[in-house]
Order: structure tokens, then sequence, then C-alpha cells
């Protein structure tokens, strides 16, 4: 049996879907609310759930079952300010998880985010000896370097699962986020705008040199991180921290045209102002090198952002239509 945690979620609902069509069974971890609130999900084989509540006594209780530990479970609200939720949940409740795994001598892969590499100014290699170094910019990406880092520090002083990765996730966009509200992917966001108003607003860009929607990040299908996860879970990666990524920065210009033209419909953008509370801490730039997983064995091509974008749209397009 595996363990995901954050079952309900965007990326870890499609891991238990992932895992239940290899017939491999699932502990899906979250708040029962999550389970019953999320029709897009419909199709994801939730058999045995338990809640995230007192977690660890009771995985406790089923530790000869398991086999694995998939942790995607967190706050990921980039804009939440409150340090300790992010404590509590990617922080604490990681830890709590990684010391059962090295209890109970399982692999243990979890979620990290490229959050920790702030404005990218020393770039975006995934290398663990400048860990240190990085300075995100908000509580969010805050909490992920914590853990990343106790994690490295676990291991040397020789407190670790048997197999261990952390996966730093970029710009993750698919199907099966609705719920992320005002989080959900820019993919999902255009799809809306365009189905109700026939356009799209992105953000105006405050940064001299670089041009109205040309803000750039690395978007990254989602069926292509369960894929990683699933590779470093079975194969299973012996140790570290990898960038998980599509290896390419596009602009929102690319992926909003990629929408309109998914939908059949002609591209009308309209430009607003980056809010003022996020303006300073604002990314321009995000891109994977993937070096790192590829030497690691992680060989399968990901999938292009018009690949990945028509693929999503038709999906959404479906589920309206039900």
């Amino acid at each position: 049996m595996v363990v995901v945690t954050g079952a309900a979620g965007f990326v870890g609902y499609q891991m238990v879907k992932l895992l239940e069509s290899r017939n491999i069974s699932v502990l899906s971890i979250d708040t029962p609310k999550a389970f019953l609130e999320r029709p897009e999900h419909a199709d994801a084989k939730y058999r045995d759930v338990l809640d995230y509540k007192d977690l660890v006594p009771a995985l406790a209780t089923r530790a000869r079952e398991i086999k694995g530990i998939v942790h995607l479970g967190a706050c990921t609200d980039t804009t939440e300010m409150r340090w300790e939720i992010h404590q509590t949940l990617n922080v604490d409740a990681s830890q709590a998880l990684w010391n059962f795994a090295t209890q109970i001598g399982v692999p243990f892969v979890y979620a990290s985010s490229a959050a920790t590499y702030g404005g990218g100014e020393l770039g975006y290699a995934d290398d663990e000896g400048t860990m240190d170094r990085l300075v995100p910019l908000n509580p969010y990406g805050q909490s992920k370097l914590k853990f990343d880092l106790w994690a490295l520090a676990e291991e040397k002083a020789g407190r670790a699962p048997p197999a261990w990765s952390g996966f730093k996730f970029f710009n993750v966009y698919g199907f099966g986020e609705r719920h992320k509200g005002r989080m959900g992917s820019v993919v999902l966001q255009a799809f809306d705008q365009i189905r109700a108003q026939g356009f799209v607003r992105l953000f105006r860009s405050h940064k001299a040199g670089i041009g109205d929607g040309e803000q750039k990040r690395d978007f990254v299908f989602v069926e292509d991180v369960v894929s990683v996860l699933d590779f470093a879970l079975t194969q299973p990666l012996l140790r570290g921290i990898y960038n998980l990524g599509s290896g390419q920065a596009r602009s929102f210009l690319d992926l909003t045209r990629a929408v309109f033209k998914s939908l059949k419909t002609i591209p009308t953008i309209d430009f607003i102002d980056t809010p003022l509370d996020i303006r300073e801490k604002y990314q321009y730039f995000t891109e994977a090198n993937l070096e790192k997983l590829r030497g690691a064995g992680f060989k399968a091509p990901m999938t292009t952002l018009e690949a990945g974008v028509e693929r999503t749209v038709e999906q959404l397009k479906k589920a309206a239509q039900a």
C-alpha cells in the first residue's frame, strides 16, 4: 500500500489515479470534506481514506501494510502570509512523516517547490550545496526551503528513510484544480475568462526590458509531474532534491494563446497592473534545470506546452458539459 497525502488536491488526485490504474492499493490522506466537494475528481477511486488529523498515530496502526509514502499535502497558497500556518502544515507535518518513514523503513517522496528559488538570483540549478543561500520571496517558499534543509541535515545525521526524494515543483497545470480558486493555474483562469467574457486578463510588466505578458515561467503538465513521482517511488530514487518542471521557460502570452487556439477563438488580451501586495515579490522568470533528474534516470520527454494545454482544455470542456 502507498500512502498519498493531499490526495484530494490537484497533484494528489492525479497521483491516486495513476497508482490505481496500476492496481496499487492507495491510502488517501486529506480532509474528509475535500473528498466530497470536488466533482472533477469523480474518476479517482478513493477506496481507502484517512483524515489528516492525528495522522502519524493512525498510520502507525497500519505500518505493516505501507510500502511507500508520497507526501503532497501542504498549504500551497503563496499569498498566505501567516507563518504559523506554513510551519504547521508544511514543516511540522512533513517532519513527522519523514520520521515515520524512517522508523518503518519505507521510501519517502515529497513535494518541495520552485518558490524556494526566490527571485532566481542564484539560478535554478538543484544544487544541494547552495540551497542554504536561497532567499524565497514569501512564507510558502520559506517553509518549503526550511524542510528541504532539515531533510538534508537529518540525512547527514544518519536519520533518513532508506530512499527519499524531494521535488521542486515549478508551475504545474492540468485538469483537476478548480477547487484551488484564485491559486489555480493560468490555463484554468484563461479557460474560464474566455468562456465568460471572450478575453483574458494578464498582469502588466513592471520591469524594464520585459514586455507585458512576456513574463516567463516553467509550465509543467501535471501528468508529467506524477510520472516523475511514480518513477521516484518505484525505482526508488535513492536520495536527493530535484527540480521538476518542463525544462523550458515560456511566456504567459504563449500559454494564453495556446488556450485561445484550443478553444478556436481569436486571442484578445487585456493587461492589468500587478496588485501592489505581490508586485515586489513577483517572479519574472523561472526555468527548471533538469540535468540532475535526467542523470538520475528519468528519460521520458516532457509534454510540450501546446499539447498539455490542448489536453487540459478538452478535459475542462467535457467537465463543463457534464
